[in-house]
């Protein structure tokens, strides 16, 4: 069974050095149709984000910082393209939306204004619950195909105790990628050159022809509903991810060719949040 939304979902990072333009991947992230691009790290990274909805027109923005009213911000001057990362430390009082009144927890009341969509690391499982509960995107790190599955059947069960449509979650596994060795065999029990335990967690190593292969079984065997990938070198491993994996995705009909709609939430087949009880 495949997941929930059509297509699988793409998403990169673009984490290039501090003082470092990311614009110029930006653009090549929209050019390849990923749904969002995210930006962590040291500095403004809600201004950076700012300055690449200037020269782009599709992809989402999502800063990997809890910066609550600057990703309202962001989220406004993107025209509905923003988002950030929201933790449930301290309640979530740091969450994007916070100027908005969209909280975790107190969700909207149909109101029009910003609505920024709010991503979960959910990496470690004691933040399950509060992903399944608050989040509209949860990354998880996960070794292999059936363990990702467990995984997601568990946020959406969560996610439906809370009172949830589990179909309002997006599960993304979270995956650095190396693809600076060209194509090289399979791994047994992988599939490409991964996923593989490393120091910045799961991490393919390989070609973007077996990074195709692994992204499309996954998806197809109900996984994950998409993926987070982090460039070990942003310029060359993003720009091998769109030229070679994505162009091969989309000539399997497995990504899109083109953004049907303006704003991230349309790009992941979400609508606004709505209350959720506590």
């Amino acid at each position: 069974m495949s997941a929930s939304w059509g297509l699988p979902h793409l998403a990169a990072a673009v984490d290039v050095p501090e003082g470092e333009d990311c614009s110029e991947l930006v653009r090549l992230a929209e050019r390849g149709g990923l749904d969002f691009v995210t930006l962590g790290g040291a500095g403004d990274v809600v201004g950076v984000l700012a300055g690449a909805a200037a020269v782009t027109r599709r992809v989402g923005l999502v800063a990997m910082s809890l910066e609550g009213a600057g990703v309202v911000g962001l989220d406004r001057v993107s025209g509905g393209r923003g988002g950030g990362l929201v933790s449930g430390e301290g309640g979530g009082a740091a969450s994007p939306g916070a100027e908005a009144g969209v909280r975790p927890g107190s969700g909207t009341d149909g109101a029009s204004g910003p609505c920024p969509l709010r991503v979960v690391d959910a990496g470690d499982p004691a933040a399950w619950g509060f992903a399944a509960r608050y989040g509209d995107v949860a990354l998880v790190r996960v070794a292999g195909a059936g363990e990702a599955r467990g995984v997601r059947e568990r946020l959406r069960a969560l996610a439906g105790e809370a009172g949830r449509d589990p179909d309002a979650l997006r599960v993304l596994a979270a995956l650095a990628i190396d693809l600076g060795d060209g194509e090289r065999a399979a791994v047994p029990g992988h599939g490409g050159g991964g996923p593989r335990a490393s120091a910045r967690g799961p991490l393919y190593r390989g070609g973007p022809v077996d990074l195709a292969e692994l992204i499309a079984g996954w998806y197809r065997e109900g996984a994950v509903d998409g993926f987070h990938l982090t460039p070990v070198e942003p310029r060359r491993d993003l720009e091998r991810l769109v030229n070679g994996t994505v162009a091969l995705l989309q000539h399997r009909g497995l990504h899109r060719t083109f953004y049907p709609g303006a704003t991230l939430r349309e790009h992941l087949g979400l609508g606004r949040p709505v209350r959720v009880a506590r």
